[in-house]
């Protein structure tokens, strides 16, 4: 047997289809939709209390024709002509509870991803807020939620963590991504690293300050696995993908969590070297001593190592230098090094300043001798001459004697 379906039922079904909403949820919104426009035509029906339809009157739909009836105490009382009369009104109020009804549906898909990592497009943004295009909907990014000095370019894609969705107070439902929060990191480590999404490693606890640091603290309770290397990857390549995502900016250390708080926090300061830690548990505070050269290492940038460790250990942190027991015998050698260069310098500076004066009287010995080469050389032509003059005159006065 073939089922004919009428043009009404495709109708329906094609609406519902496309607003991805039920052919029930369709149906009711005509059915408000109708009696807002009884109502508006017929005044004097509205006497339930303040001014709603009287409850005795509904409206029937028929699903396959689409024929449309109002009822009041199972008496058709609907007007002639109604249908047209009321066609305006109707659609007006048609489209808007479609779109309503779409909106719940679209939050109830969204509403079970809270948690989760969801790739948008920024489509616009003005001074406070980013606003992301997430296929279905769209997500608002506040200024709370951004990484700081993040450029959020209109058209490109980034990855957000969606952290709720809210009800403002006029009603309406509004989904908050965001960039900076710390579960966005932990997250991405469990999409990257299967030892993360299978619970081989457990990532303990995440601190991070978004756009510089990150902090997060591994562990494993199945012998033969190192969660730190299999959340840094072979030649980091993990850690270095979910650092990606984060505009490349920032820097995440790898910590494993220890249940011995003093080995936590040494582990939580790095890459400076502690030299004792003294922790006061009750009032969840720790002393920890570092050398002069590693406080710099220890505190970080603006604080932002020792703020993090703090906030990962549970402890307050108080930083304390002490001098560097090989640092003055450094000082002397480098010292004595200095003061060789030093005359290193000023020996290879004298003989430069005597290399020209010696070249100088090479060059005058040289002239000299040549002047004299010279001289030599006219007195020999002179002799010469002189002998050839005496040997010419010889040979006159030979004949005149014969």
């Amino acid at each position: 047997m073939v089922i004919v379906k009428s043009e009404f039922t495709l109708a329906l079904n094609q609406v519902a289809s496309e607003r991805g909403i039920t052919v029930s949820e369709v149906i009711e919104s005509m059915q408000m939709a109708i009696l807002a426009a009884f109502r508006k035509e017929h005044p004097e029906i509205a006497i339930g209390e303040e001014g709603d339809v009287d409850p005795g009157v509904e409206v029937t739909i028929d699903k396959v024709t689409g024929e449309t009836h109002i009822l009041k105490d199972g008496e058709n009382i609907t007007p002639p002509g109604f249908g047209r009369i009321a066609a305006q009104t109707a659609r007006q109020v048609i489209i808007q509870k479609i779109r309503e009804a779409e909106k719940k549906t679209v939050i109830s898909h969204y509403q079970d991803q809270v948690g989760s990592l969801i790739r948008g497009r920024v489509i616009r943004r003005d001074l406070n807020n980013v606003y992301i295009d997430m296929g279905k909907t769209e997500g608002i990014v506040p200024r709370d939620e951004q990484i700081r000095n993040e450029p959020y370019v209109v058209n490109n894609k980034y990855v957000f963590y969606l952290k709720e969705i809210i009800t403002t107070p006029a009603g309406y439902s509004r989904i908050i991504l965001s960039r900076a929060h710390p579960n966005l990191i932990l997250e991405l480590f469990r999409r990257e690293v299967p030892e993360v999404g299978n619970e081989t490693v457990e990532i303990k606890k995440v601190v991070r300050e978004p756009g510089e640091r990150a902090k997060i603290a591994v562990y494993s309770s199945q012998s033969g696995v190192d969660p730190v290397g299999a959340c840094v990857g072979q030649k980091g390549v993990r850690v270095q993908t979910v650092t990606d995502e984060l505009n490349g900016k920032e820097k995440i250390d790898i910590i494993q969590w220890n249940e011995d708080p003093k080995l936590f926090i040494i582990s939580a300061l790095s890459p400076a070297e502690v030299q004792s830690v003294e922790l006061d548990t009750e009032a969840k505070r720790a002393r920890v001593t570092v050398l002069e050269t590693q406080a710099p290492l220890a505190i970080g940038k603006g604080g932002v190592n020792v703020n993090l460790a703090a906030r990962l250990s549970g402890f307050e942190i108080d930083i304390v230098q002490i001098d560097d027991p090989n640092a003055p015998k450094e000082d002397v050698e480098e010292a004595s090094e200095e003061e060789e260069e030093v005359k290193k310098d000023a020996e290879l500076a004298e003989k430069s300043e005597e290399t020209p004066k010696t070249e100088t009287s090479e060059k005058k010995t040289i002239k000299h001798n040549n002047e004299t080469k010279e001289e030599e050389k006219a007195t020999e032509e002179t002799t010469e001459v002189s002998s050839e003059e005496k040997t010419e005159e010889s040979d006159k006065k030979e004949p005149k004697e014969a």
